[in-house]
């Protein structure tokens, strides 16, 4: 058991390294989707920016009133070098009107940079003579990251100068809270740009990372099944073995009471005259031949407590006189040596029962055997029989109330502090109960500590 905690410990151990390694991988991936979405947005709203600023000379032919176009024709060259983007801006008179620079960061997608130069120069070109409509570039933005798959609850667009003043757009997405948002300038000139405002795209990296997620989930919940399953097996298999342990130990001293009996007759044969008297003898003769046929029997009823012999076993009822059947049953308790004993029957008529003999004598002497086992150096017992069930009362040292549930449990056994005198293995009492269920009848207990006990045995549909 020992060896089995260490591996188990080590397994668990691994395991739950794996578990964290895989965690963080998640974590990982969540980031890089993340960080894709991201992109995947800003590219939406530059392909919104294309879209609106080449469609809305189109859409809206009238010249914007407010700016007057100066007729300037203009152009720009482009060169890389090494890995920055040089942009010159010049009039029809050739002379510079600006210059910019523009890093590109190791993987840049040169076909991107194209897109983006174009929508620069259509914004130089275009904006001083058609007006900026935002609610378009609102509405492209949003049909634009539905074509990618990606829906958020909120998705809006502000213009904003170069000092980052409102230009155009509802200024409440400013102060709104738990939105992200993305920037791209659209005319370098000027220096206007856009900024986007969006709800967290938590539900689309969800979607993304779903069958992941959902799969690592399940396996992690199946190995915890697995593992708290293994561990209450092998928890319960430790516990059989212990109660088996044990059961072997102590199950000599109750085969005790019938050898005893058996002994006791034996040996009076022996030593005393009983030659001259046939009627004694022969009585205890019969008292060993009863006992040695209940050891037979308690051997029997040992091996058939296995669930599997419980299901098939079948009893044979009889038609048997409780008040005769009893009174045997006491004369040979009677017999035990260690202690005296007094065991009475009260029988209310001539009371008759449908039942196994063989089991009902096993249910009786079991109950009998504890009230002399569990009791003082005598015991006084009253086994009272009415048509109604059977009490067996005795004056012994009684169960604690918080046994008295349990006792009827197989292997339970009513801890008695460090008494050693006090023994058994715990499947009397859980025999009783499973004979007596399989007639139909019940029983149930009363008792307090150091006044004795009354176990009550009520006849059921068979009684």
């Amino acid at each position: 058991m020992k060896d089995f905690k260490i591996k188990s410990s080590l397994l668990v151990g691994a395991l739950v390294m794996m578990l964290c390694y895989n965690l963080l991988c998640l974590k990982e991936l969540y980031e890089g989707i993340s960080a894709q979405t991201r992109e995947l947005v800003e590219q939406s709203l530059r392909d919104a920016d294309l879209d609106e600023v080449l469609n809305r000379a189109t859409k809206y032919p009238e010249i914007n009133p407010d700016i007057a176009y100066q007729g300037k024709s203009m152009s720009q060259s482009r060169s890389i070098r090494g890995d920055t983007l040089h942009v010159t801006i010049v009039d029809g008179n050739d002379s510079v009107m600006a210059t910019r620079t523009t890093p590109l960061a190791p993987g840049t997608n040169y076909s991107d940079i194209m897109v983006n130069e174009i929508g620069y120069g259509a914004h130089q070109t275009i904006d001083p003579v058609y007006k900026l409509r935002i609610a378009d570039m609102d509405s492209l933005f949003r049909l634009s990251l539905r074509r990618k798959g990606i829906n958020l609850e909120v998705a809006s667009v502000l213009s904003v100068d170069s000092d980052n003043k409102l230009v155009a757009g509802d200024a409440r997405l400013r102060s709104a809270a738990g939105l992200d948002s993305i920037t791209v300038c659209y005319n370098l000139l000027s220096g206007e740009s856009y900024v986007a405002y969006f709800s967290p795209p938590d539900k689309y990296i969800f979607d993304r990372m779903k069958g992941i997620v959902l799969s690592t989930a399940a396996i992690i919940l199946l190995i915890a099944m697995a593992f708290m399953y293994l561990f209450h097996t092998v928890s319960r298999l430790r516990t059989i073995e212990e109660m088996k342990d044990d059961f072997v130990s102590n199950m000599t001293h109750e085969l005790k009471t019938p050898i005893a009996i058996a002994y006791s007759a034996n040996d009076a044969l022996l030593n005393y005259d009983t030659g001259n008297d046939p009627s004694k003898r022969e009585n205890y003769l019969k008292i060993a031949n009863r006992q040695l046929k209940r050891l037979g029997e308690l051997v029997e009823n040992i091996l058939s407590m296995s669930m599997e012999r419980r299901k098939t076993m079948k009893l044979k009822p009889e038609t048997i006189r409780l008040g005769p059947f009893t009174e045997e049953i006491a004369a040979a308790q009677r017999m035990r040596g260690g202690k005296q004993i007094e065991i009475e029957v009260e029988a209310d008529g001539d009371v008759c029962v449908e039942a196994d003999r063989t089991h009902l004598t096993n249910v009786l002497n079991n109950l009998i055997d504890n009230a002399i086992k569990y009791s003082g150096e005598s015991v006084r017992i009253v086994v009272g029989l009415d048509s109604n069930g059977i009490s067996v009362s005795d004056n012994g040292i009684g169960i604690p109330q918080k046994s008295l549930p349990y006792i009827f449990n197989k292997f339970y056994r009513v801890p008695h502090g460090n008494r050693q005198d006090v023994r058994g293995y715990g499947i009397g009492l859980y025999y009783v109960k499973s004979i007596l269920d399989k007639m139909g009848w019940s029983i149930d207990v009363k008792s307090k500590t150091g006044e004795g006990s009354v176990f009550t045995i009520k006849f059921g549909k068979n009684g």
